[in-house]
């Protein structure tokens, strides 16, 4: 992880309230450049919606969130495009594109700007990195769920953001390609991004992520490394479900408790 005190995003008391229902209550959080940020916790905890408080995808009803000292809510839409890119979950194209031409509407923040000009490079880059350059001249909607998240993700790496926040990016991919995308994760925090990244499956938080952020019922439960956070105890508690943690070369790796 690369070190740096001043945080690229900073969330203060951040609440939110969804049909009167309080979704996230009180989450104080920060994002620092040169890290993996992994939000973890039980379905309906309040992830995805922190995620989009963080991201500027929805507002809070109480709290702020800074972009590099400055109000969320005070950047323009165009602007915030090119500072952070976002992949949610529903992230779907409902018109039959060619697979590179999905990709390269991560390039569109960009348009009529100098950065234009690497356009090309950052579409072929980022279908690299997303093994999908076979898949090139295929329709988007003739993919299978695995290939249409990989395309997905490839449009958020060719938007060449400097602070990446994934929702769920390994839920429909195989092993293989689970690791491969927590690999370009770590790859982007190790090139000065700030990351932030849902993940279901603690084993892979804990290998992959610097720092831990466990919701639970709308608070965050915990925050730390993976180790000070997903102890058997605190697992335990939040999942209702008991557990053996092993760690392998000092990360932690989270097994349910079969009989």
């Amino acid at each position: 992880m690369v070190e740096n005190q001043t945080p690229r995003i900073a969330a203060t008391d951040v609440t939110v309230e969804l049909d009167g229902a309080r979704v996230l209550d009180s989450v104080s959080l920060d994002v620092r450049a040169g890290e993996v940020l992994a939000l973890v916790g039980p379905n309906g905890a309040g992830k995805s919606t922190l995620l989009g408080v963080l991201s500027g995808e929805r507002r809070p009803s109480r709290g702020n969130v800074t972009l590099d000292g400055r109000e969320l809510s005070s950047i323009r839409s165009a602007e915030l495009a090119r500072l952070r890119s976002v992949l949610t979950q529903d992230n779907q194209v409902s018109f039959p594109f060619r697979v590179i031409e999905v990709v390269s509407m991560g390039r569109s923040p960009w348009a009529r700007s100098v950065e234009s000009r690497d356009d090309i490079a950052a579409v072929h880059e980022a279908m690299d990195a997303a093994d999908i350059h076979h898949l090139a001249e295929r329709r988007y909607t003739q993919l299978s769920g695995g290939e249409r998240a990989r395309v997905s993700l490839a449009r958020v790496l060719a938007q060449r953001a400097t602070t990446v926040f994934l929702d769920e990016p390994t839920a429909a991919l195989d092993l293989r390609h689970q690791e491969d995308v927590m690999r370009q994760a770590r790859g982007l925090a190790e090139s000065g991004c700030a990351v932030v990244v849902v993940l279901h499956d603690l084993s892979l938080a804990g290998a992959y992520a610097d720092r831990i952020a466990l919701i639970a019922n709308g608070r965050l439960e915990a925050a730390g490394t993976p180790v000070e956070v997903l102890t058997e105890e605190r697992v335990e508690r939040v999942y209702g479900l008991p557990v053996d943690l092993h760690l392998v070369a000092g990360r932690p790796v989270v097994v349910p408790t079969r009989d």
